[in-house]
């Protein structure tokens, strides 16, 4: 079936402001060293710079879907894109880390109402027997912010100062406005109003947990603070869900959670993006911190684990139409966890670049069968109608997961190494990759929970897909 030309410009425009979302998601990983050095600040504090982003990215995405299915999802994209640019005008002109912080979470406000909207422009715009090989050709343009983003970050801190790398989303931004005013058809959805206390309460949720896991270290694991941020973080948790099940206008539906591929998909989509973000996090800067490559040659070096996701994403995205997602999860993810446990089995001031490629390769090829199958077992299992809201709901957890991926990592790093010598970093390195692994391990038995394949052209959009 041919695609039309409106089609076209959907598919380019929605990939194009993803890009530039997960860009800034990622091109700060190979800038992170330049940005310690300039603003003196350690690794809890950098953990920061790509957790403010991920947080409020994570807690407002639902709202974001909200405002663009009630006041039209082209008006809320542009609405995401310009406050994006902003925010990343105030990043680059930042004094101090406190400043860099706060305008990482403002990015984080603007992303939260480009991705979900996004996804859900381009999945109103696909058929469903077209919209797997969209979301395929989706996920391989934004998979270019693995590739391009630390390559990018690394460039520009080499060649001029890391400042450069948020200056450079004003022109993005300044292109695509204009052109999604006027190429992007306008869509509503189901309207929903906001739901201010189940964002307030998943705000707690996600600020206690993350607190309590860059705090432990420092604080100490039993400390007042710590164990205050956590229980926060279990209340508040448990608070989120009692009101989601009561109120008319939920943050997050949870009757869609009553099907099977949407509960699991969410679940291995938060594991998966975990998984990826603590490689994003710790790769970087063992190239530079132990290798002791510039920040551009730790980016090229990264290629055989980013450059993957361009080149199989598109052909994954086609093989669900064939053999379902459960088998290109579970495989992918098994992939994803033997790949960072190699790295982590040979991890020392010893390890050569050589030794890192393959399992890195291996990493990259299961990411790349598993993310655009667990995107296509959560949107195919809900109504059209929903898409929206299961769009959100996925972003949401993916982004949770990419924080989670973070922080437990780095806690299990700086419990078993520290930044004050290359050996005392391989074996932070090594913990905190062995932890990614299990991580994905256990994506990958959740995978096993998906239902069957079948194929899409024998899929309605009027009702969710059965658990079988």
């Amino acid at each position: 079936m041919r695609t039309t030309t409106g089609q076209r410009w959907v598919l380019a425009l929605t990939s194009v402001a993803a890009l530039m979302i997960m860009l800034d998601a990622l091109v700060v990983t190979t800038a992170l060293h330049a940005i310690q050095l300039d603003l003196r600040a350690s690794l809890a504090e950098l953990e920061w710079t790509v957790n403010a982003y991920t947080l409020s990215f994570a807690v407002l995405l639902m709202a974001g879907a909200a405002l663009g299915e009630r006041y039209g999802r082209r008006r809320v994209l542009v609405a995401g894109v310009l406050l994006f640019s902003a925010a990343s005008a105030a990043c680059a002109s930042a004094p101090n880390l406190g400043w860099l912080v706060a305008a990482r979470a403002v990015q984080g406000a603007g992303s939260a109402a480009v991705m979900p909207v996004g996804m859900a422009l381009l999945s109103a715009a696909f058929p469903p027997a077209q919209r797997t090989r969209a979301l395929g050709l989706f996920a391989a343009v934004t998979g270019l912010a693995t590739l391009g983003g630390p390559l990018l970050g690394g460039a520009v801190v080499e060649g001029s100062t890391w400042q450069w790398i948020f200056w450079l989303n004003l022109p993005i931004a300044a292109l695509l406005v204009p052109l999604m005013l006027t190429r992007l058809p306008e869509s509503r959805g189901e309207a929903r109003g906001l739901d201010h206390l189940g964002i307030g309460l998943a705000c707690a949720a996600a600020l206690g947990s993350v607190w309590g896991l860059l705090r432990g270290d420092e604080a100490g694991w039993g400390s007042g603070e710590v164990v205050a941020a956590f229980l926060l973080a279990a209340i508040a948790l448990v608070a989120f869900v009692r009101w989601e099940l009561r109120t008319a206008t939920p943050l997050i539906p949870m009757r869609l959670f009553a099907a099977r591929g949407f509960s699991v998909g969410n679940a291995v989509g938060f594991l998966l993006f975990g998984s990826i973000f603590s490689g994003a996090f710790f790769f970087a800067q063992f190239l530079q911190t132990v290798q002791h490559h510039g920040p551009l040659g730790a980016g090229v070096r990264l290629a055989p684990w980013t450059i993957t996701l361009f080149l199989v994403a598109p052909a994954a995205g086609k093989q669900v139409n064939r053999f379902g997602e459960r088998p290109l999860v579970v495989v992918g993810l098994l992939m994803q966890a033997a790949g960072y446990g190699w790295l982590a089995l040979t991890a020392g001031p010893q390890l050569s670049y050589p030794a890192m490629v393959a399992p890195f390769a291996l990493c990259g090829v299961g990411v790349s069968m598993a993310i655009p199958a667990a995107q296509s077992a959560v949107l195919r299992s809900v109504p059209l109608a929903a898409v929206g809201a299961a769009s959100g709901t996925f972003n949401t957890l993916r982004q949770l997961g990419s924080t989670f991926g973070i922080a437990l990592p780095a806690a299990v790093f700086a419990t078993f190494g520290g930044l004050g010598s290359t050996a005392a970093f391989s074996a932070g390195f090594a913990a905190a990759i062995g932890t990614a692994a299990l991580l994905a391990l256990i994506g990958a038995a959740l995978g096993l929970l998906l239902p069957a394949g079948a194929p899409v052209a024998a899929r309605s959009d009027a009702q969710p897909v059965a658990a079988r």
